[in-house]
Order: structure tokens, then C-alpha cells, then sequence
């Protein structure tokens, strides 16, 4: 594929600083750029690569860009992380391969199972007993697919995924390798003699639409009721989220993150890497947690935090300036606590 400049442009209703026939072929980070590739600049921390850049291309903003005369074509935007999105989803598009359909030979597929003629199993999967598969989704090889599942509309499910019996997913979700959806949850109770019981989880999870579920996570079906994920959630690698928990909408959690159960959690938040969260509390709308946080309380809307057990994120950055002094602060008490003896003396 090539693409001029001035084609660029008017994708991404850009303003062209230099050459309108430049053309390009293929996308790479501005650091390792070679030429015929376009590239991106959104963080001023990085400005100096527009003058030093191999790059044909590079799409940055307005406030980044001087009156210099750069070596590389620029395209000037007010926002160029979402301009590249959009350019990278294009070219993904272009370049994406047809979807495939039809049941492979290899693939174990009940009799009693629905799935539509658009849909494609790929060899060692199996799909159990009163599973619904909608139109056009992808299942990739070695998936586990339990009895009673609903899969929706173009959905795609890739390599080792298990999902467990009742489990409920939307349209257009994505669920990476080897994510484990439907276990039992962790659940058991001391007898009178102080042995553990297993407590038989009945309930199931419930995932909406536009989900996508990065490599290697579990989710837990609920003990009663259902686990639910809501309309649009984005799950990084690596996390845990245990029984009876939910999780609304828009909400972008990062990896290994683990919730206990029976947690909730609001729309449109953000929650960075290997937080924690306790079980049975309930975390606002838009709210933000900064990674390694260990969250012990329910949280209101809009708040950050930061820290174990977390607090405001403003009073954490005060408190650690104190924490990093602490040798100092000490070294200056006693001091004045030598200072003090000499006097009483």
C-alpha cells in the first residue's frame, strides 16, 4: 500500500507542513523510523526526534511543531495519538484477512449446538451441548466452549481460551489466549472441625459487548447470580476478577490487577497495573487508580488514589516527599536530642 501525504491528510483533517507527494507504505515508531514509514509525536518529551527522525512522515501537533525546516514531511493535528488510531484501524482493515467460516474437520462440535453458518471453528476446539455461536465470529484452535454458552455476533476467540458452562458474551467481543472464563470462584468454608468445604458456585458471567480480554486472565462465575462486565470494558493480560464481582462500563483496568469478590466497580474508570482490591466494596464512576495501589475501602466518583492502603493521590505525592526524607528528619532529631543532653548537663 502507499499513501501520499496529502492522502493522509484529509483522512485525519490535517495541515501538511512540507512536501504534498510524500508518500509512505508502512507505520513504525519514530525512534526506528526508516524512510517511506510514517510515525507519530504526542509527547514534547520527545520533540527532538521531529529534527533527527528518518521517518517520510510524521503526524504531530501544532504546539510541538516549530518554524524549522524539517528534513521529513509533517502533518500537523490536534490530537495526533487519535490520528494515528485511526490510521493504524485503517490499515488493519486493509490488510486484515478474510474472515474464514465452516466447522474444521479437527474440531468437536455437538450435535445439539447452534451455530450459525458464518461462524468458524478451528481444529481441536469444542463446543458443547446447547451452545449458540452468533454470526461471523472466529474460534481458533484448542478453545474449550461449555455447555449452554452464548457467543454473539462476530466475536473472536483466540487460541486455549476456556469457557466455562453458562457463560453469556456479547457482540464484537475479543478474548485472548488462554483466558480462563466461568471457573468456579474461590469459595470454601471451615466445618466444625476447622476443614475446609467447597462451596459449589451455581451462578455464571455475564460479559456485554465490545469487551476485549487480554491473554491469560480469569474470571470467576459467580456463586449465585452472575460476574458481569459491561458494554465496552478493556482488560489488559494477567487479571484476576473474582466471583460476584462487576464491572461497568468503559472502564479500562491494566495488567495483573486483582478484585476480590463480590466488588463493584463504576463506569469509564481507569486502574493502572497490580492493584488490589478487597472484596464487597464499591468504587465510583470515573475514578482513577494509580498502579501497585492496594485499594481497602470503597472509593467515591471521580476519585484518585494512589498508595497501600490508598489514599488522594495529591496527598500521597505530599506525604512520600516526607517518606524520602525520613533518614534526614531523623538524623537532624537526633541532633537535637545530643544538643538537648549538652544542656541539661
Amino acid at each position: 500500500m502507499n499513501f501520499s501525504a496529502q492522502q493522509i491528510a484529509n483522512f485525519v483533517d490535517g495541515e501538511i507542513v512540507g512536501n504534498h507527494d510524500c508518500s509512505v507504505t508502512s507505520i513504525s515508531s519514530i525512534e526506528n523510523a526508516e524512510p517511506g514509514t510514517l510515525s507519530f509525536l504526542s509527547n514534547p518529551k520527545y520533540s527532538d526526534y521531529l529534527e533527527s527522525t528518518d521517518a517520510s512522515i510524521v503526524i504531530t501537533s501544532k504546539d510541538l511543531a516549530e518554524d524549522k525546516n524539517y528534513k521529513g514531511t509533517l502533518i500537523l493535528v490536534e490530537n495526533p495519538q487519535d490520528a494515528i488510531a485511526q490510521l493504524i484501524s485503517l490499515h488493519d482493515q486493509m490488510t486484515a484477512k478474510p474472515k474464514k467460516s465452516g466447522v474444521h474437520s479437527g474440531a468437536i462440535v455437538h450435535q445439539e449446538a447452534l451455530i450459525d453458518d458464518t461462524v468458524f471453528v478451528d481444529a481441536f476446539s469444542v463446543v458443547e451441548q446447547g451452545s449458540e455461536i452468533g454470526d461471523g465470529s472466529q474460534i481458533h484452535t484448542q478453545v474449550y466452549i461449555g455447555a449452554n454458552v452464548k457467543i454473539g455476533a462476530n466475536c473472536i476467540i483466540y487460541p486455549g481460551v476456556k469457557i466455562y458452562k453458562d457463560t453469556q458474551i456479547g457482540d464484537h467481543c475479543i478474548i485472548h489466549a488462554n483466558t480462563v472464563i466461568g471457573s468456579d470462584g474461590f469459595g470454601f468454608n471451615p466445618d466444625q472441625n476447622g476443614v475446609y468445604q467447597k462451596i459449589p458456585h451455581l451462578g455464571n458471567v455475564i460479559l456485554e459487548s465490545n469487551i476485549e480480554i487480554g491473554a491469560n486472565c480469569t474470571i470467576d462465575r459467580a456463586t449465585l447470580g452472575s460476574t458481569k462486565i459491561k458494554e465496552g470494558v478493556k482488560l489488559d493480560n494477567q487479571i484476576h476478577i473474582a466471583h460476584n464481582v462487576q464491572i461497568d462500563k468503559h472502564t479500562v483496568i491494566a495488567a495483573q490487577t486483582g478484585i476480590a469478590g463480590s466488588t463493584k466497580i463504576g463506569s469509564y474508570c481507569m486502574i493502572g497495573g497490580q492493584v488490589g482490591f478487597v472484596g464487597h466494596i464499591t468504587v465510583g464512576d470515573q475514578v482513577k487508580i494509580q498502579a501497585q495501589s492496594g485499594v481497602a475501602r470503597s472509593l467515591k466518583d471521580k476519585s484518585v488514589v494512589q498508595g497501600t492502603p490508598s489514599i488522594d493521590y495529591t496527598n500521597y505525592n505530599k506525604s512520600y516527599v516526607h517518606f524520602k526524607n525520613l533518614d534526614k528528619i531523623e538524623n537532624r532529631l537526633r541532633t537535637v536530642e545530643k544538643e538537648l543532653k549538652s544542656k541539661h548537663k
